[in-house]
């Protein structure tokens, strides 16, 4: 039970969108509901869910779990990113470059969900083509899974000793 409980506290969530959806009977509208969460430890561990119910707190339960299996590990340097990528998801996509200490964090609504909960605390984000908030959020994660520490390019090219340095 303590085992449990330590790991929900370790991750924080964060609900991105909210979005209610109509299903037209005989008597009326049927309302259910869909919630995007992103999870993280703010220590470059990030997941995504999407979680589908006839309440709001059930489809966000739903979307917490899944982003809990969904979880990716992120290299980072201190408080920033290692370096400048660009993400895409379908026609989302998102650049995200490195900012000195101290800038904060400049992002959009989506993407700053996603750079809070990975653990990012100075980075500079632009949100390019669509504004859906699934897309964008998707975007984010794999430009965010693209990154590469300078150790791992290093050992990628077989220079062990300037890794050592680094």
């Amino acid at each position: 039970m303590a085992e449990e409980f330590a790991e929900q506290t370790e991750y924080i969530d964060k609900i991105v969108h909210v979005n209610r959806v109509a299903k037209v009977v005989k008597g009326g509208r049927r309302f259910s509901f869909s919630a995007l969460v992103v999870v993280g430890n703010r220590a470059g561990r990030i997941g995504i869910g999407l979680g589908k119910a006839n309440e709001v707190p059930e489809a966000i339960r739903k979307a917490i779990d899944k982003a809990k299996k969904s979880l990716q590990t992120i290299a980072l340097a201190g408080t920033t990113i290692p370096h400048s990528v660009l993400g895409h998801y379908g026609a989302g996509k998102v650049m995200l470059k490195p900012a000195a200490r101290g800038t904060g964090i400049i992002a959009g609504g989506p993407v700053r969900a996603v750079m809070e909960a990975v653990g990012v605390a100075d980075v500079l984000t632009k949100s390019l083509g669509t504004n859906n908030p699934h897309n964008v959020v998707k975007a984010a994660v794999e430009g965010l899974v693209q990154l590469r520490s300078k150790r791992e390019i290093a050992q990628g090219r077989g220079k062990q000793r300037e890794a050592m340095r680094l």
